[in-house]
C-alpha cells in the first residue's frame, strides 16, 4: 500500500459526530414540525451567512482528521515494506507547497527577505550585515522591484476565475432553479434579483463571490509568496492557521458532547422529581463550581502528561500522543461545563412541570418518563441548541487561553493556542513581530463571530415565545 490508515480517537468521534448529523438531517426531512424551524434559520440572511462561514471551516477540518503514514520507497522488489514515522492528513497534501516552503527564521507578511539581518557573503567576496533573500518567498522574481507588480497580476488572474466559477456556479443555481418552480430562466433570474424568493439567493451568491474571491486571491499568492509571513523556525503562518482549524473544532464539539449527557440527565432531574434528587444534583455542581476550573483542568491534565512520559510504548507516533492529550483535555472541559446548562435546564423544568398539558398527562396516569420524553424535553430543546452553539465559542477561546498558560494540547500540535503562546515574545522584540498573533486572532474571531451569529438565529427559530412575539 502506498500508505498506512492511522485512526486517531478524536477521528474516530468526528466522523461519528459527522455520521450523526447527517442522519439527524435525513430525520428532520421526515417532519414538517421538524423542518419548519430550521426552515426559518435558511431563510434568515444571518443563517446562511454564518452557516457558509462554519462550513469552510468545517471541511478544512475533516479534511485534516484523514491521518495516515507515507510508504517509503524500498530498494528490491521483494523488501517488507516500510511507513514513514510522520503522520500527515489530507489537508497536508493539498497544502504541501505551503509545508515544505520552510524559510530559516521570521519574514514579513509579503516579504521576500529574512525579517533580520545576518552576515553574508556578497557577490565579490565582501561580507556585508545585511537581510538575507527568502528560499521560497518572491524566489521567482528577478527584481525586488517587481514584487508588487507581480503580486497586482496575481490578483486580476485570480480574481478573474474567481468570477469565472461564480458565474457558472450561479448560472447553474438559476437553472436548477427555474425547474424546480417551472418557470423561464429569466423569470428566475428577475426573481433572484428582486429578492423575491422564499430563500435570501442573493446573499448565498454574494457569500459565495467572497469566499471564491478570498479562496482563489489565497492560492494565488501563497504559491510564490508567504502570505501571512513565517514564524521563528521559518514555518508558514498560513499553513499554521488552518492547521489549527481541526483543533478549535474538535475542542468546541467533542467537548459538547461529553458535556451535553451530563447537563440534560441531571439538570431535567433536579426540576422534575425534586425532593432528594434535586438535592443531591445541586451539591454536586455546587461543588465542582467551587473549584477553579483552571486548577482542576490544570491537574489533570498534568496527571495525563506524567503517564504518558511513563509509558511512551503505548504511542507509536508523536501524533498519537498529541491526541490523546487532545481527548483528555476535551473530556475534562466537558466535566467541568456542564454546571452552567445543567442550571439552566433544571430552573425551565420546574416551570415546565406545573405547565397544564404537564398537570393534565401526570393526572391521566401517563408515566414520568413519557412525560419527560415527550413534553419536558422537546420545550428544552431550544435552550440546548443555543447553549451548544454559545459554549462552542467559549470553548474555542479557553483552548486559547489553556495553551497559553501551558496547560492546553501538546505543543507539538498546532493550535491558535500555541501560536499565541509562541509569539507572546515576538511581541517584545523591536521591531514587533506581529503577523503569528494577528492570524491566530482574526482565525479565531471569523469563526467565534459565525458561531455566534448561528447561535442568534436558531435562538429566534427554534424559541416558541419568539414566534408568538412575531
Amino acid at each position: 500500500m502506498p500508505f498506512l490508515p492511522v485512526f486517531l480517537w478524536t477521528d474516530i468521534l468526528i466522523y461519528l459526530l459527522f455520521s450523526v448529523v447527517l442522519a439527524a438531517i435525513f430525520y428532520i426531512r421526515r417532519y414538517p414540525h421538524l423542518r419548519a424551524p430550521w426552515k426559518l434559520v435558511f431563510q434568515r440572511k444571518r443563517g446562511v451567512i454564518s452557516i457558509m462561514i462554519l462550513l469552510c471551516y468545517v471541511t478544512i477540518g475533516l479534511l485534516d482528521s484523514v491521518h495516515f503514514r507515507q510508504a517509503l520507497n524500498t530498494e528490491k522488489v521483494g523488501d517488507t515494506q516500510h511507513y514513514s514515522t510522520e503522520v500527515v492528513t489530507l489537508l497536508d497534501l493539498v497544502l504541501m507547497p505551503l509545508r515544505q516552503q520552510v524559510e530559516k527564521t521570521y519574514s514579513a507578511p509579503f516579504a521576500t527577505q529574512l525579517f533580520v539581518r545576518e552576515m553574508q557573503q556578497s557577490d565579490l567576496g565582501t561580507l556585508d550585515y545585511d537581510y538575507p533573500k527568502l528560499l521560497y518567498g518572491g524566489s521567482h522574481l528577478s527584481k525586488q522591484q517587481d514584487k508588487w507588480f507581480d503580486i497586482r497580476n496575481t490578483i486580476f488572474l485570480s480574481s478573474f476565475l474567481a468570477l469565472l466559477i461564480w458565474f457558472l456556479l450561479s448560472f447553474s443555481i438559476a437553472v436548477f432553479l427555474a425547474r424546480y418552480h417551472a418557470m423561464s430562466l429569466r423569470q428566475q433570474i428577475r426573481g433572484i434579483r428582486l429578492g423575491h424568493l422564499s430563500y435570501p439567493i442573493r446573499t448565498i451568491l454574494f457569500m459565495l463571490l467572497v469566499l471564491l474571491l478570498f479562496a482563489f486571491n489565497l492560492v494565488g499568492l501563497s504559491v510564490d509568496y508567504h502570505v501571512l509571513g513565517t514564524d521563528k523556525v521559518g514555518q508558514d503562518v498560513l499553513y499554521q492557521a488552518l492547521k489549527s482549524v481541526r483543533t478549535g473544532l474538535v475542542i468546541g464539539t467533542l467537548t459538547t458532547l461529553v458535556m451535553l449527557p451530563f447537563a440534560l440527565f441531571m439538570g431535567i432531574a433536579a426540576g422534575y422529581f425534586k425532593g432528594w434528587i434535586d438535592d443531591v444534583i445541586q451539591y454536586i455542581y455546587t461543588t465542582l463550581n467551587s473549584i477553579p476550573g483552571v486548577l482542576l483542568i490544570a491537574a489533570a491534565v498534568l496527571m495525563m502528561q506524567v503517564y504518558m512520559n511513563n509509558h511512551p510504548e503505548n504511542f507509536v507516533t508523536v501524533a498519537e500522543r498529541a491526541d490523546m492529550r487532545l481527548l483528555f483535555l476535551c473530556i475534562i472541559l466537558g466535566m467541568t461545563s456542564w454546571t452552567g446548562l445543567c442550571r439552566i435546564l433544571r430552573g425551565e423544568t420546574l416551570k415546565l412541570r406545573e405547565a397544564e398539558y404537564v398537570l393534565a398527562a401526570r393526572s391521566l396516569g401517563v408515566s414520568s418518563f413519557s412525560i419527560l420524553h415527550r413534553h419536558i424535553l422537546p420545550n428544552l430543546m431550544h435552550i440546548v441548541m443555543i447553549a451548544i452553539v454559545l459554549d462552542f465559542s467559549g470553548l474555542v477561546l479557553a483552548e486559547a487561553v489553556l495553551s497559553y498558560v501551558g496547560v492546553g494540547v501538546d505543543p507539538s500540535m498546532i493550535s491558535w493556542g500555541n501560536m499565541i503562546n509562541s509569539a507572546r515574545l515576538e511581541m517584545a522584540r523591536d521591531p514587533v513581530v506581529w503577523w503569528s498573533l494577528t492570524a491566530a486572532f482574526f482565525s479565531m474571531f471569523i469563526l467565534v463571530l459565525a458561531a455566534n451569529l448561528f447561535a442568534d438565529v436558531v435562538r429566534d427559530a427554534f424559541d416558541p415565545r419568539m414566534q408568538t412575539v412575531q
